[in-house]
């Protein structure tokens, strides 16, 4: 019993916590979202998409999930490191 409260709750909590993730530039879905679907890949599937901050260097990596209606969602960003010279 304990672990279907546990799931539903980590599952509402990343559920937040994507939402809460805007685009910034470089992100997939910055300026709204793609005019192509990824049609093929299965609904709730993931991937990355790495991206590089123009003004500090920094590069990030961001998860994205396909929705049911097949738009895509940030699920997370994280800071990987600057850009090495």
């Amino acid at each position: 019993m304990f672990s279907i409260f546990g799931c539903a709750a980590l599952l509402a909590s990343s559920s937040a916590f994507a939402q809460g993730l805007t685009p910034v530039p470089g992100s997939i879905t910055y300026n709204g979202q793609p005019h192509t679907k990824l049609t093929r890949a299965p609904i709730g599937s993931t991937f990355s998409h790495s991206l590089t901050d123009a003004v500090t260097g920094q590069q990030y990596v961001e998860i994205y999930r396909i929705a049911p209606d097949r738009s895509l969602e940030i699920v997370s960003r994280r800071l990987y490191g600057p850009v090495s010279n």
